[in-house]
């Protein structure tokens, strides 16, 4: 069965250039994007998962997927909550583009 997922435009027409040619961090966007479909792009949605899962939804490494949640956090595309240092990362994935 396929799911289908729906994307805000700015996603493509905006972010996608300003990670990927700005920013030279294309993991980023891939990342984004996985954590995208993993919430649906739902405000206040979070979803748990771990560096080596996300590394393999994502065909990257492990690393990778580190770099790219720092970049992500430090760009305040999303927002990332421990229990503590040792428990699953739950990911909220964020849109400041759009006003509350």
């Amino acid at each position: 069965m396929t799911r289908r997922l729906s994307l805000d435009s700015y996603v493509v027409e905006t972010l996608m250039p300003d990670l990927i040619g700005h920013d030279r961090a294309p993991s980023a966007f891939i990342v984004y994007l996985a954590l995208w479909a993993k919430t649906s792009g739902r405000r206040g949605a979070a979803a748990a998962a771990s560096y080596a899962d996300l590394a393999e939804d994502c065909g990257l490494s492990r690393r990778a997927v580190q770099d790219a949640v720092r970049h992500l956090t430090r760009r305040r595309l999303i927002a990332v909550e421990r229990d503590s240092p040792t428990a699953t990362p739950r990911y909220a994935v964020l849109r400041p583009w759009i006003r509350r």
